[in-house]
């Protein structure tokens, strides 16, 4: 604030206009985050996935993993969800699709994910005036450097400018 209280400037947090993303940059999200028994448990009841391998820490002592995994929908959901402050927070227009949806190695209760993106393609939407579509890689990667998750993700994003 200036002397007289009033304000200079107001910036409002926003992802990456069309323009902005590049080709091959790779995107650190951070702070990492923590999985916890709450968390697990909340995520899997929300959707309705009652597997056992998720909820049931005496029979999944029982499996061949030996104990409780947290629910590959929450590591996807991660992974999308730590992107949108930094990549398309307001710039957003829709989700188009994911591709190749892969759990290389499992989460576990305790494990800590840190999540980055590369922006793999980008062009102009030749259907929508103002707007493109990115396609991006979102991935996982546990406390241990161990690729946990990875999908592919096409987004259609604004124009600087275009939006309304």
């Amino acid at each position: 604030m200036s002397e007289g209280g009033t304000v200079n400037k107001a910036i409002e947090q926003r992802g990456l206009y069309f323009e902005e993303f590049e080709v091959g940059t790779r995107y650190l999200h951070r702070p990492g985050r923590t999985i916890t028994e709450g968390d697990n448990s909340l995520f899997t009841t929300l959707t309705m996935n009652t597997q056992a391998l998720h909820l049931d820490a005496a029979r999944s002592a029982t499996q061949p993993i030996g104990q409780r995994l947290v629910i590959s929908m929450f590591t996807l959901s991660s992974m999308v969800g730590a992107s949108v402050a930094q990549l398309t927070q307001g710039t957003l227009v829709a989700n188009l699709g994911f591709t190749d949806v892969a759990f290389p190695m499992p989460v576990f209760l305790g494990d800590t994910l840190y999540f980055e993106t590369v922006i793999d393609d980008k062009r102009l939407s030749s259907s929508r005036p103002g707007q493109g579509i990115v396609t991006m890689t979102h991935r996982a990667i546990n406390q241990d450097g161990m690729l946990v998750g990875t999908t592919g993700r096409s987004a259609l994003v604004w124009c600087v400018g275009a939006r309304p």
